[in-house]
């Protein structure tokens, strides 16, 4: 009753072939969303001792001994890093014995920190301790417009203006006379 019957084929009459659609160029459709990444974690038992970096999220309860490098930080009230810490992102429950570089550091009032803190960004609650310095990001200066070279034009260079405008005193200077109208000459030497 539901048997095919085989026949033939006939070049003419036979099935089309089925081609799986193309895929398209990644940014032809709209962007598609990437699952969320997970932090990596070193859990309450776990003590590391070396350097860790990369590129995404670290989670420490345990002990870390040695300097880490990551994109964000979160040290649990458990955790504990004896080294610096280089982050985009840093949020300290737990201890720190070493310096800070972070773009956004965030202690909590459990945290305990000991070490300089350089920051765009910093944020303490009460309770919080912390015993170092606190060193804001020292942006680069923006680069200036080039300047003609003296070699490329045909002006003669001028003598460098200083930048002080007071002139330096010299146990030579003699005090000037009381005020009088007309400048009075300097001694020379």
């Amino acid at each position: 009753m539901f048997s095919k019957q085989q026949t033939k084929s006939d070049p003419a009459k036979s099935p089309a072939k089925f081609d799986p659609p193309a895929l398209s160029a990644p940014d032809a459709g709209p962007p598609r969303k990437t699952a969320p990444k997970v932090a990596s974690l070193v859990a309450e038992n776990i003590t590391l001792e070396g350097s860790i970096s990369g590129e995404g999220e670290l989670h420490i309860d345990g002990v870390v001994r040695g300097d880490v490098r990551i994109a964000k930080l979160t040290i649990g009230d458990t955790g504990h890093v004896e080294g610096a810490i280089y982050a985009d992102v840093v949020e300290a429950r737990g201890r720190v014995i070493g310096s800070i570089t972070a773009k956004q550091v965030r202690l909590y009032g459990t945290s305990y920190v000991d070490g300089d803190i350089t920051h765009e960004q910093l944020a303490m609650e009460t309770g919080a301790f912390f015993q170092g310095r606190s060193l804001k990001f020292q942006r680069p200066p923006a680069p200036q417009p080039a300047a003609a070279s003296p070699s490329s034009s045909s002006a003669p260079a001028s003598p460098a203006k200083p930048t002080d405008p007071t002139p330096a005193k010299s146990s030579l200077d003699v005090p000037a006379a009381p005020s009088s109208s007309a400048p009075q000459p300097k001694p020379v030497f």
